[in-house]
């Protein structure tokens, strides 16, 4: 980012305008610092800490809270694929987009906080469920209008460089946190501020951490990201108008980028893919692998550090091949190795560390990728609505990874069965990629 100079208005898109100054050093530090704090919910909470400490035998049968787990999840989903569309609309029309980030965080910080409530015991299982909902919900509303500020702070010259800086300070962010939750919590007898694991409260008491974790680092991009200004000819009143206003604008996108709408479609399945991944890694690690909460921590640790790497490296990739190629290769394997660690199941905990490893090394540069190939598809004057649809129908299909997880499960009796269920949503995201055509000027 050595290019990135002097602070612009920063109030409107300018991705493409070749005029736009650059943005300074610090205002996208500040602005990153909001990936860096959702670590708390991303890393600590539905991935490898509470999810796993909420599906535990202290709140049930195994398969039972497994399939609650994923069909709280699913509802979660179902909600955001019916409001989100219309949410990223509507705060960017009335000019909301820093105000409904801030309340939406707000509300994550909150659902984190009061996980300190659940107890371990079956009596408190379905406030943990509620509360692992609402945050799901909350944190993808928020989303929406954090991955929008991007076209605020970037322009076509190095907006792979600031959006790969926020995707690695979420990985640099869950590294550290994880460690402090592992080394002050999860490991010792006696933990932090005399916290023991009787009554679960070292998991209950690290949730409260996590809460103020994300409250503290979050505070920057407010102060230095500005509130855009209202589209008063995109104000709708109504939600029937509001989802009217959103199908015309996927109708003009079929009539003249149909290569955007077909990726904005196969981003969004494996997308969603790569968010069951992290939504069940830690499950299925415990469950199926036997690993305890502090093993289960360490790989998160291991897999954040190499994902991270590999992220790096791959934007390096992506400048000499081209993102969808990379995004194709890092699917291929990534499919390749969920299949291999259902094969190699029986061989426990060693192939879950080979083959889970190997797969964290795929997950980033799809991510980096996909944002990246959709700011080159990206028609001049049109980028907060790409970025926003891009947004918003990865939201809109956020129910098919813990669907198709939930049922795997079900019909195998096993939670190991769920990787193949993700496997298949990777698949499709996949040949639907293939089908993406990329145009010269891309």
């Amino acid at each position: 980012m050595s290019d990135i100079a002097s602070d612009p208005a920063l109030h409107e898109n300018h991705l493409h305008d070749p005029q736009a100054p650059g943005v300074k050093k610090r205002t996208i530090f500040a602005w990153s610092l909001w990936d860096w704090g959702s670590a708390a919910f991303q890393a600590v909470v539905t991935t490898f800490v509470f999810t796993v400490y909420i599906t535990s035998s202290a709140f049930g049968p195994e398969e039972q809270t497994s399939v609650a787990l994923g069909t709280t999840l699913s509802i979660a989903g179902v909600a955001v694929a019916l409001f989100a569309p219309l949410f990223g609309r509507l705060t960017d029309a009335t000019g909301h987009r820093k105000h409904s980030l801030a309340v939406t965080t707000g509300i994550v910080i909150a659902c984190t906080a009061l996980m300190v409530l659940v107890a371990p015991s079956p009596d408190y299982f379905m406030l943990g469920l509620v509360l692992l909902a609402i945050g799901n919900i909350a944190f993808e509303f928020a989303s929406v209008n954090y991955y929008s500020m991007l076209t605020q702070l970037s322009t076509t010259r190095n907006v792979g460089r600031v959006s790969g800086f926020g995707w690695g300070m979420g990985y640099l962010g869950g590294i550290v946190l994880l460690t402090i939750v592992l080394v002050g919590f999860i490991l010792p007898d006696t933990g932090w501020f005399g916290v023991t694991s009787e009554g679960g409260w070292n998991v209950r008491v690290a949730m409260v951490v996590c809460a103020l974790w994300f409250a503290v680092f979050a505070i920057p991009t407010f102060f230095a990201v500005p509130e855009v200004s209202a589209d008063r000819d995109r104000r709708v009143v109504g939600v029937v108008a509001g989802y009217r206003a959103i199908f015309r604008s996927i109708a003009q996108l079929w009539r003249t980028s149909r290569h955007t709408l077909f990726f904005l479609i196969a981003s969004a399945i494996f997308r969603d893919g790569l968010a069951g991944i992290f939504t069940f890694t830690g499950i299925v690690a415990s469950l199926s692998f036997g690993f305890d909460p502090a093993t289960v921590i360490m790989f998160a640790i291991a897999a954040n550090v190499i994902s991270g790497v590999a992220t790096i490296f791959g934007g390096v990739v992506e400048d000499r091949f081209g993102a969808k190629n990379v995004m194709t290769v890092s699917l291929v394997l990534l499919v390749i190795g969920l299949i291999l660690m259902f094969a190699l199941a029986p061989l426990g905990a060693p192939a879950f560390w080979t083959v889970g490893l190997f797969a964290t090394i795929f997950v980033g540069p799809v991510q980096a990728s996909s944002r990246s190939f959709l700011a080159r598809l990206t028609p001049p004057g049109k980028e907060g609505e790409m970025f926003g649809l891009y947004a918003t129908t990865g939201r809109a299909v956020s129910f098919l990874a813990p669907a198709m997880f939930t049922l795997a499960v079900a019909i195998g009796g096993a939670t190991i069965f769920g990787i193949l269920g993700i496997g298949l949503v990777l698949l499709v995201g996949l040949v639907l990629l293939l089908l993406v055509r990329v145009p010269a000027d891309a």
